[in-house]
């Protein structure tokens, strides 16, 4: 599992290899296995592979969505609202369920931020999406996750990326520090 984690980084360049259908279905079960506040799943996925949705998906927001233009994949990550008052967290861990399980599969991801960003002045991201994909009116859109066969291989995080100064031990009070190893 740390290897997962370690190899994970956001993939924006993809080649154009097609994801076969029962990779797909392995991401998407990753997805659906996710935790929720009291098991209430209120995610639903929309599974993007049509060429000219990806592109227009790929103009959403201004900044940050364009690596979506030439993913051979797309999942948007939708809520209700109704079924969890935490439904941004439940959807924010499907779509990293979602990542880990497309490194685990030998697949690059990027997650693309949705939920209160702005198509342009008079629309949102959300509003935007919605209307491209018909998405019902009770669900909210948190992010679109671009998958595909990574185009660049970055090299893995090491043990020199952590930071260990980020964990405190009980209490600020008298601060600390879990580990103070420093390693080499």
């Amino acid at each position: 599992m740390l290897d997962i984690l370690y190899n994970r980084r956001s993939t924006r360049k993809f080649n154009d290899t097609k994801i076969e259908e029962p990779i797909i279905r392995q991401l998407l079960k990753a997805a659906l296995l996710s935790p929720s506040s009291k098991n209430s799943q209120p995610w639903e996925f929309i599974v993007v592979n049509d060429p000219e949705l990806l592109s227009q998906l790929s103009v959403a927001k201004p900044h940050g969505a364009c690596l979506l233009k030439h993913a051979p994949l797309a999942v948007v990550v939708a809520g209700d609202k109704s079924k969890s008052d935490v439904w941004i967290e439940d959807c924010s861990i499907a779509s990293v369920f979602l990542q880990l399980a497309a490194e685990a599969l030998g697949l690059g991801s990027c997650w693309v931020q949705i939920h209160h960003r702005y198509h342009d002045d008079d629309q949102t991201a959300n509003e935007f999406i919605g209307e491209l994909l018909h998405i019902p009116d009770h669900l909210e859109v948190l992010s679109v996750v671009g998958i595909g066969y990574k185009a660049v291989d970055r090299p893995a995080l090491s043990e020199k990326e952590i930071d260990w100064q980020k964990v405190i031990m009980n209490s600020y009070k008298g601060v600390s520090l879990l580990f103070t190893i420093v390693l080499s």
